[in-house]
């Protein structure tokens, strides 16, 4: 449909799973794609497969929770494409099992460095650079659980995702009069690296998290995509601020 044709988008976290399948997605719908993340070899990887189609990507190394790396995926995605239009802030870690009092100070901060602290310095440098665009649309990664709380030992993850949510509604008022557009995904469970070792441990763990949606199903990769290049493309002019639930139904349970 080339829904994103002449746009240039920058992705972090693009490496894997919903970050990857949305650049290769971006790139599909005619955008140029800047893939950020720290692997360099899969990141090398995502933009080779979308050169093969004929899209246009480039990798840029890139550690979310360090402002310096940041500002460099900013300037060398401007430098590479001429502007940035859309960025989707998807880099994330993630942390169960243990509950408040026993979470270590070391992975609080790790987890808030990069799904919360990341997800700002991302925005503290694209959005200068969509604005000198005319403007765009910034898309950041939250997560169903950043709308509830639960008993899964993951009060780092929770803080840093409910956090995202705060910092997306700020930002989308700060700049809506600058046709700059900042929403927030809240998928549920879909089945990914992050979520990998947990599915291998236990054949049962899959059906377990599958339970938590009622529709009966985990998310697909194909699913959260499609809603993130929705908010990006002009389909989604008249949405911002907003946080878009893609969870089978989970947070009307």
């Amino acid at each position: 449909m080339q829904r994103l044709i002449n746009k240039v988008a920058l992705v972090t976290g693009a490496t894997s799973g919903i970050g990857k399948a949305t650049a290769i997605l971006f790139a599909r719908e005619g955008a140029k794609v800047a893939i950020a993340a720290r692997r360099e070899e899969e990141g090398q990887q995502v933009a080779r497969e979308i050169r093969e189609f004929g899209g246009e990507a480039i990798f840029v190394r890139t550690d979310v929770a360090k402002a310096e790396q940041c500002a460099a995926a900013v300037s060398r995605t401007a430098s590479a494409f001429g502007k940035l239009d859309i960025a989707f802030n998807n880099a994330g870690i993630t942390s169960f099992g243990k509950p408040t009092a026993d979470t270590e100070e070391q992975m609080w901060d790790a987890v808030i460095g990069v799904n919360l602290t990341g997800t700002f310095l991302s925005m503290k440098y694209e959005i200068p650079e969509i604005l000198k665009a005319g403007g765009g649309s910034i898309i950041n990664m939250s997560s169903a659980y950043g709308l509830v709380g639960s008993t899964f030992g993951a009060c780092s993850y929770h803080a840093s995702k409910h956090g995202v949510i705060g910092l997306t509604r700020a930002a989308a008022l700060e700049y809506a009069k600058e046709k700059l557009r900042v929403n927030a995904i809240c998928p549920a469970f879909v089945a990914t690296d992050m979520i990998g070792n947990f599915l291998e441990e236990d054949p049962g763990h899959a059906a377990l998290l599958a339970s938590l949606h009622p529709v009966g199903r985990m998310g697909r990769l194909d699913e959260m995509a499609e809603a993130v290049v929705f908010l990006a493309s002009d389909a989604s002019t008249f949405v911002t601020g907003t946080t878009l639930s893609i969870d089978g139904g989970m947070g009307a349970a």
